[in-house]
């Protein structure tokens, strides 16, 4: 019931920043949380950062201080600010959101890619 797209990924050197987006449509109005997981080759998926709709933002510990999170309820979208971007950053980067029901719902990716 809700589609996501992400955009904004891309080629980077280390040090450098970039801003990726998501924007959610479909049964939007169901949504609580939004946010940000990554996957690099070879490694399991992990939490980057996420939002409540109120505001709550959590973020990975690996990430604290380079990236911030926010988000626009109006427009059903969902953004991370990456900045000192490292060579370890470099993953897919997937969209989340989960609705008030608990079910979470999926991007398809969008890669970012550090180079040193």
């Amino acid at each position: 019931q809700v589609q996501l797209v992400e955009s904004g990924g891309g080629l980077v050197q280390a040090g450098g920043a970039l801003k990726l987006s998501c924007a959610a449509s479909g049964s939007t109005i169901s949504i609580n949380i939004m946010g940000w997981y990554r996957q690099a080759p070879g490694k399991e998926r992990e939490l980057v950062a996420t939002v409540s709709r109120l505001g709550t933002k959590i973020y990975a510990e690996s990430v604290k201080g380079r990236c911030t999170i926010s988000r626009d309820n109006a427009k059903n979208s969902v953004y991370l600010q990456m900045n000192s971007l490292k060579p370890e950053d470099t993953a897919v980067y997937y969209c989340i959101s989960r609705d008030w029901g608990q079910t979470n719902y999926w991007g398809q990716g969008t890669q970012v890619t550090v180079s040193s």
